[in-house]
């Protein structure tokens, strides 16, 4: 009987659903970040019982079914942490996002029901090899990025930074301008840059794209697969390239050299933030190296929030899902970007 396998986001550049591969155990010694493992569902379902596929849709998961995800670390300050190495001999593995990222669980919020577990079944191999994210990436010939750059950052994972960034690619879009998109940051989940592409970008990535499940990673590693990215962004000669850099900058996804290696590209900065506190935390955290121009997320969802985050930190802020706040969102960008 054939195997009927959940293919996750993780796996989405790969060619494992039209060309076979075998499951074998690995070495433990002989793991790494990216590779390919498959993993049986176990335990009492519950609301994260679920796999993002590769085409981003999301699939119910019952016990028994097969998921391939990569081996992969997560560091989320609301959801939890975890990491593959942290797996101990014949313990079951966490599906630490639905996306397919891959590893143990060592924090999680008492919010959250337990993770989904998986019982570790192989590694994906061919011709006696393992199979990985970095096997399917596509390289790009190397081009400095001079694109100029609407970045997204946030005091945390959950902040609007996606919604924000969907509001401002249309307004974009609007203006006749080609819009790239990209979330440059985080943990694997499709989800995010399909709805920039929903918005109007022609072309969008992540570091999935890179072969990374996450930016949960040293820092040359990022700095490579930051380079092949921005390569590939560059190559698509856009006019603005509206970048996200997941979670917040000050947690271990890279994010602050992310927005360093951007500079001077940058030309317009939305702080998405939790509440108007968390804004003066990044700015006393950040000091003269943060200079958000607006300020949006639930730090913005009230008249009275707005207020606040003006007295606490000086800066504008804006409810972006407010349609009312377009006019002026959109005169803020045609200034930042010379579009007058």
């Amino acid at each position: 009987m054939k195997s009927h396998y959940f293919f996750s986001t993780v796996t989405r550049n790969s060619d494992l659903w039209t060309v076979p591969f075998k499951t074998v155990k690995w070495e433990r010694a002989d793991w790494d970040t990216g590779d390919f493992v498959v993993g049986r569902v176990t335990g009492k379902r519950n609301r994260l019982y679920r796999c993002e596929t590769k085409t981003g849709r999301i699939a119910e998961m019952v016990r028994g079914d097969l998921m391939i995800g990569a081996l992969g670390e997560r560091a989320a300050t609301l959801e939890g942490v975890g990491d593959w190495r942290a797996l101990t001999e014949g313990g079951d593995l966490d599906a630490l996002t639905p996306a397919g990222l891959i590893g143990k669980a060592t924090s999680i919020s008492p919010m959250l029901p337990d993770l989904m577990r998986l019982e570790y079944l192989g590694h994906v191999t061919r011709d006696g090899r393992k199979l990985g994210m970095m096997d399917f990436v596509v390289p790009a010939e190397r081009r400095i990025l001079d694109t100029p750059v609407v970045l997204l950052i946030g005091t945390s994972m959950s902040a609007g930074k996606t919604s924000s960034g969907q509001v401002i690619i249309r307004a974009l879009s609007y203006m006749g301008l080609d819009v790239v998109a990209a979330k440059l940051t985080g943990a694997a989940r499709y989800r995010d840059i399909l709805k920039f592409r929903d918005a109007g970008a022609s072309a969008v990535f992540d570091f999935v794209d890179a072969g990374l499940p996450s930016t949960v990673c040293p820092e040359t590693t990022y700095r490579e697969a930051l380079d092949l990215l921005l390569s590939k962004i560059a190559a698509c000669n856009a006019d603005i390239l509206v970048a996200e850099a997941g979670a917040s900058p000050l947690e271990p996804y890279n994010g602050a050299m992310l927005v360093k290696r951007l500079g001077d590209l940058t030309r317009f900065t939305v702080l998405c933030a939790s509440d108007p506190y968390a804004v003066l935390g990044v700015q006393t955290a950040y000091g003269e190296h943060m200079k958000a121009d607006l300020v949006s997320g639930p730090a913005a969802n009230t008249t009275c929030a707005t207020r606040l985050v003006k007295e606490l930190s000086g800066h504008r802020a804006m409810n972006l899902l407010d349609r009312n706040t377009y006019p002026e969102l959109v005169a803020m960008l045609k200034q930042a970007l010379n579009l007058e």
